[in-house]
């Protein structure tokens, strides 16, 4: 039984998105990451750069004014 719950909770682990998403993802307001005009995700997505943590598993994201790759620009924008 543990390891098919194993198996799902892995399975879950690598199918959630990370950063955007396949709908967008504005992240998560911390007051400590928005006082460095950053947002917080699972991961930063690109476009984004990495400066801490917040709380334990968010990583709190800048978005990049400067040397952005091409996989930054969001395919739903016109």
């Amino acid at each position: 039984m543990n390891l098919h719950l194993s198996a799902l909770l892995l399975l879950l682990v690598i199918l959630l998105p990370s950063g955007k998403g396949m709908f967008g993802n504005d992240g998560v307001k911390v007051r400590t990451c928005t006082s460095q005009q950053a947002l917080c995700f699972f991961g930063c997505p690109p476009g984004y750069r990495w400066i801490a943590f917040c709380h334990n598993i968010l990583s709190c994201c800048k978005n990049m004014t400067r040397f952005r790759p091409p996989q930054a620009k969001d395919p739903w924008s016109h």
